[in-house]
């Protein structure tokens, strides 16, 4: 239980500080963020919020039914497939998306030359990045909603047609109302991610609360101005999370047999033309022809930046990868097993308010971790020199200490859900027989339950890991000198517009990526099928 509550306030603590930040006001600064900034950022916030919140919702949710209700040719593969996505960093499609479309991309200049075609949407634009996130977070809704509409959407189908409903009435009536939690769910974690997003909302240069963040820190030199920045987004991520939160507490789970296949909803041939066309469309956007421009791009600059340096990068990146996954799953399997040791009402909060950190932004996280350290880090400082002669100037804020704290809170929650799972799917029987045995508390983590989780622990793990590979604000704002990752050399690249440069390391956190696609894919149950 000690364990638990030091994880939760080690959660908490970049909470806290943020808050305690407007303890230290600079007048001059926050006159002018209240003048000139914070009016812009609430309404970039907003905007991005709605439009992205209605671009996942209607693709996940059509995607969703598709896949889970109708019969068309295809529905196997992009039942799995439309989860790729997935594992490409938004920020990633971002500047692809850019290379290709900007009006000096090869698209435009082929619709000029050709065809006279001017006046294309610019992509750089706030529908731009709406479009990018969108089709890089839809998987989150589709995803849950295939799960809802696979479950009971062949049930509340029959029972609106029994009532005499067509079956566009039945879905929008009492299908769509019926799955309404489970989307509402995915939607929010869409938007979180939304909220938490750095780097393409640097590459559209669209201004959010995490990108002032960034620059309060690196360009006004002021982490208090960071720091009260932070606590707003922390209150915007905090509506999300209450709004989640109610709407899991309406879940409700139902099952359907295996003969439910037989009740999928046979398409027209045109129709089915359609679906698959649709289905293709979202796939190939979101997904096929981003990496195979990222495959084109690094092929033309692979003699030149695959070099030892290149190889630093990707070493640094499964380096922090491999020791924060280690870390997130110790820690998980910790907390969730304090949880069964001890279940009650108190360790069940004490685990939420532990994982909670996974809502709050890298930026938010940085700062809030960096400040107590850097004044830990001083006080060690005076008393090394009064104490020992100590001349150095750091002796915590040039290490990865910071770093890995920030992604053991950002990613507990990742490494927990599998861990906690699995831990429940073991039943008491099982350590009352091994209790009866002899074993110990600890041999019975070790020699009983162990061996069971190993495939709660290898997700974890794997999830983790590649959560981490992709993570970019986190490591952009507390590596220590020298240490770039393949996500920061991305937005080096990206910042100065050299796309095919940033198409290497780019490649390289896909292929990473793609391994918990698989994993979902190869774990997950099919019902209808």
């Amino acid at each position: 239980m000690l364990f638990a509550l030091a994880i939760t306030a080690l959660v908490l603590v970049p909470v806290v500080v943020t808050f305690s930040s407007f303890a230290q006001v600079d007048g001059d600064i926050l006159a002018h963020l209240t003048e000139f900034v914070l009016p812009e950022l609430v309404g970039n916030t907003l905007w991005l919020v709605l439009g992205v919140g209605i671009g996942v919702s209607v693709l996940g949710v059509s995607l969703a039914w598709l896949t889970a209700m109708c019969d068309f040719p295809g529905r196997r593969l992009f039942d799995w497939a439309l989860l790729l996505p997935l594992a490409l960093p938004a920020y990633v499609t971002a500047f692809v998306a850019i290379g290709l479309l900007d009006f000096t991309g090869p698209l435009q200049t082929w619709l000029r030359a050709g065809w006279g075609i001017t006046g294309l949407p610019e992509i750089r634009s706030r529908g731009g990045v709406i479009l990018v996130m969108s089709l890089a977070l839809y998987p989150y809704v589709y995803l849950i909603a295939k799960n809802a509409f696979a479950t009971q959407g062949a049930i509340a189908l029959e029972a609106a047609q029994s009532l005499g409903l067509s079956r566009w009435q039945g879905f929008f009536r009492v299908a769509l109302p019926m799955a309404r939690p489970w989307i509402a769910a995915g939607l929010m974690l869409a938007l979180m991610e939304t909220l938490a997003d750095f780097g393409t909302m640097a590459i559209f240069n669209y201004d959010t609360f995490t990108t002032a963040i960034y620059k309060a820190w690196y360009n006004l030199f002021s982490l208090p101005a960071a720091a009260q920045l932070a606590s707003i987004l922390i209150l915007f991520v905090l509506v999300a999370v209450v709004f989640e939160q109610r709407s899991r507490t309406r879940m409700r789970y139902g099952a359907v047999g295996r003969s439910a296949a037989q009740r999928r909803i046979r398409l027209s041939p045109v129709r089915a033309g359609l679906a698959f066309l649709y289905a293709g469309a979202v796939l190939a956007i979101a997904f096929l022809i981003p990496v195979m421009q990222l495959a084109l791009w690094a092929r033309t600059v692979l003699a030149d930046d695959l070099d030892s340096r290149y190889w630093d990068f990707a070493w640094h990146s499964v380096l922090l990868a491999g020791i924060g996954a280690l870390m997130v799953v110790a820690v998980a399997l910790l907390l969730a097993y304090a949880g069964r040791q001890r279940p009650g009402t108190a360790i069940t909060w004490t685990q939420r308010l532990a994982t909670l950190g996974y809502a709050f932004p890298g930026a938010v996280l940085a700062v809030g971790l960096f400040i107590p350290v850097a004044a830990l880090d001083n006080w060690l400082i005076d008393r090394g020199r009064s104490w020992f002669g100590f001349g150095g100037t750091e002796i915590l804020k040039g290490t990865l200490l910071v770093m890995l704290l920030a992604y053991l809170v950002r990613f507990l929650a990742v490494g927990f859900g599998p861990i906690d799972s699995g831990l429940h799917r073991i039943t008491r029987s099982i350590d009352e027989a091994a209790r009866n045995l002899g074993s110990s508390t600890t041999a019975l983590l070790t020699r009983v339950h162990l061996p069971i989780l190993r495939a709660s622990l290898l997700t974890a793990a794997t999830l983790t890991f590649v959560d981490i590979m992709k993570e970019m604000p986190i490591t952009l704002m507390t590596r220590p000198f020298g240490w770039d990752t393949l996500a920061v050399r991305v937005f080096e690249m990206t910042s100065e517009g050299e796309w095919e440069r940033a198409a290497l390391p780019s490649l390289a956190i896909v292929v990473a990526g793609i391994i918990p696609i698989i994993l979902l894919t190869w774990r997950g149950a099919r019902p209808l099928d």
